[in-house]
């Protein structure tokens, strides 16, 4: 089976088709996905979702690029963390693209999960938008290499996979991949250690090549570990069963809570 290992079920557009979308994962051979929150506001809604559906984990943290909400402290995200369906904390990171001023509340938010994540024994979910050296530098001082975890929907050039696969970081692939003329991405693709590599949606965002333009969903994953499989000239077979396995290992009490 595959694993999307990010995705946003809670969110407008496709929270009113969650057994509808468990339905088309299973028909395309999509046996779990990681649901992953963006706010301390939203996370019920998410908690619910993995509740409710076998084959949905949950995440729990606040995105870097959302303001006007509630703030998290190391110990409430351990808190959190110990519900029995979340496996990571996050989404975490920078987000200097709708931050430009870099300011330093963001950078503080990233170390509290950091150091949540390294007390609650929980990987991380790092999303990381023009900021690529502020993240890893900040991945650095406060050790987050001690857990690991996630670089989610990985947009960045080769040096940059290499310094987060240094710290023990998995890097996942979204449907950016599929798209011919991000050949960074494509070019990480052919790179990354086959045993460091994810495959994701980030549904609603970024549906995949034939999918395109379309509202994204965790049945699409399948179209990106097509187009790794076609890159690194392998059997789609061996991009799922690699996959997969590396989430498992990842989030070793994962494989006992879902039910494909």
């Amino acid at each position: 089976m595959l694993v999307d290992s990010h995705c946003h079920l809670d969110f407008p557009e496709l929270a009113a088709r969650t057994a509808e979308i468990i339905g088309a994962m299973r028909a395309n051979g999509v046996g779990c996905a990681l649901c992953i929150a963006v706010t301390l506001e939203d996370l019920p809604r998410v908690l619910s979702l993995a509740e409710t559906w076998p084959v949905l984990l949950a995440t729990v943290g606040v995105h870097p690029e959302v303001t006007a909400v509630r703030e998290p402290s190391v110990d409430e995200l351990i808190t959190l963390a110990g519900h029995p369906r979340v496996v990571a904390i996050g989404e975490t990171g920078l987000d200097y693209y709708w931050h430009k001023d870099r300011p330093e509340w963001q950078r503080e938010r990233f170390r509290v999960h950091i150091r949540a994540a390294r007390e609650a024994r929980k990987p991380l979910v790092i999303h990381t938008r023009d900021a690529a050296a502020d993240t890893l530098r900040l991945m650095v001082e406060e050790g987050a290499a001690a857990v690991g975890g996630i670089m989610h929907c990985f947009t960045e050039g080769w040096t940059v996979a290499e310094a987060a696969l240094a710290q023990d970081f998995y890097i996942s692939l979204s449907g950016i991949v599929t798209f011919p003329k991000a050949s960074a991405v494509r070019d990480v693709a052919q790179r990354v250690p086959l045993d460091r590599l994810l495959v994701e949606t980030d549904s609603p965002y970024l549906a995949p090549v034939p999918r395109r333009g379309k509202t994204n969903e965790p049945a699409y994953v399948k179209h990106v570990a097509e187009e790794i499989a076609l890159l690194r000239g392998l059997r789609y077979e061996e991009v799922v069963d690699a996959t997969t396995e590396n989430f498992f290992r990842l989030f070793p009490d994962a494989r006992m809570k879902v039910d494909p």
